[in-house]
């Protein structure tokens, strides 16, 4: 396994839909193994392929809670088949777009279809946090990124603070 580099906001690869996984084979397998190295050092609860420069419909995510073992699960072209009515907000961040969080509303359940490590197809129900990052994710893999969900001013607020710590990380070589 690998660590990657995480992509940070504003990034083109962020606003750019994923393409479909043809096949869960050893190198999606092996793509799946590197994003969970990645995830957990950073420390994160979720992440999509396109946060390390990888244009395919991967996610990894681990919603387990400190103390509980943990539970990662990949996911390769995750799809929402339901979503409830009733909505719950949760204040997200990203580790694309470090140190930065807001109260995002989405639906409070919602029932996944996705391909898992093997290849086979699998349906969840998802409600709570695991809800919430099962659709923060699969919102990267279409380009979508949470800030997209608040105003524009702050929107642009965030963005302007992430290009100058860019600018700052390629000053300092990393």
């Amino acid at each position: 396994m690998a660590k990657l580099p995480i992509v940070l906001a504003p990034d083109p690869v962020l606003k750019t839909r994923a393409k479909p996984v043809e096949t869960v084979d050893d190198s999606i397998r092996h793509l799946m193994d590197d994003m969970l190295e990645t995830m957990y050092a950073a420390p994160g609860i979720g992440l999509a392929a396109n946060q390390v420069g990888v244009l395919k419909r991967v996610v990894v995510l681990d919603v387990a809670r400190e103390g509980e073992p943990p539970k990662p699960m990949g996911m390769a072209n995750p799809e929402v088949v339901w979503a409830s009515p009733e909505q719950s907000v949760y204040n997200e961040g990203c580790l694309s777009l470090p140190e930065h969080y807001a109260d995002i509303t989405r639906p409070a359940e919602v029932r996944v279809r996705y391909l898992d490590r093997d290849g086979a197809k699998q349906e969840i129900e998802a409600d709570g946090l695991l809800a919430t990052c099962i659709q923060h994710e699969i919102d990267h893999l279409d380009g979508i990124l949470f800030v997209d969900h608040i105003s524009a001013l702050k929107r642009n607020m965030i963005l302007k603070k992430l290009v100058k710590l860019k600018k700052q990380r390629a000053e300092d070589g990393e």
